[in-house]
């Protein structure tokens, strides 16, 4: 094989991806700089920022928690933050004694506090446990941040905050919430790291 030529998937691939960050980029900015800034008001508060999705959005979820409660570019102190996708016993014994559809509502109602950020991540936007769990959020007093797809579907007007990816590629909205994930985490991690050191 000429490893001169450009291999075809890779190329359509790298085309969408750089097609719809342009879109990203041009809509997305402000609702970042807004989800960064209540993250850091909350935990400056005392409060949580709570994870949560299904799937390969449920592994998001882990991750970007993992970036705040551990670190993700500086040394600094732990930053209160947990995702409601890890704990197998939790997951099976809410969707085995209820519903899956109740799996992040029993577990917002536990855990969270008004005050508190849930971070939802829903490439469809329609998944019933994520749109029980914002609407919980809601009425619990957290502020919401959605990481959505397509056009956000039941998601949308739930969400505080959304930052949408407008594509119908699931693949191609996983990678770019994992952007923009890390964009917050970073973001968060900056300003909250700065503050400890003047204090």
């Amino acid at each position: 094989m000429d490893n001169n030529l450009t291999f075809p998937p890779l190329h359509e691939a790298a085309v969408q991806l750089q097609e719809l960050l342009a879109k990203v980029c041009k809509d997305c900015g402000p609702a970042l700089e807004e989800a960064v800034q209540c993250c850091c008001d909350a935990l400056k508060k005392g409060n949580k920022i709570l994870f949560f999705g299904n799937g390969g959005s449920a592994t998001q979820a882990q991750h970007l928690a993992a970036e705040l409660i551990n670190r993700f570019l500086l040394d600094r102190k732990p930053l209160a933050a947990l995702a409601l996708t890890a704990d197998s016993a939790v997951t099976t014994s809410i969707s085995n004694d209820y519903a899956f559809s109740e799996l992040f509502v029993r577990q917002l109602e536990g855990l969270g506090r008004a005050g508190d950020i849930a971070v939802a991540l829903s490439t469809s936007g329609t998944s019933e446990n994520i749109v029980k769990g914002l609407q919980c959020a809601r009425a619990l007093g957290l502020q919401s941040i959605g990481l959505l797809g397509r056009d956000g579907g039941n998601c949308l007007n739930l969400c505080d905050i959304a930052l949408l990816v407008p594509s119908s590629n699931t693949a191609r909205i996983q990678e770019i919430h994992l952007l923009l994930g890390h964009l917050l985490c970073g973001l968060v991690e900056k300003n909250m790291a700065a503050r400890h050191e003047k204090h």
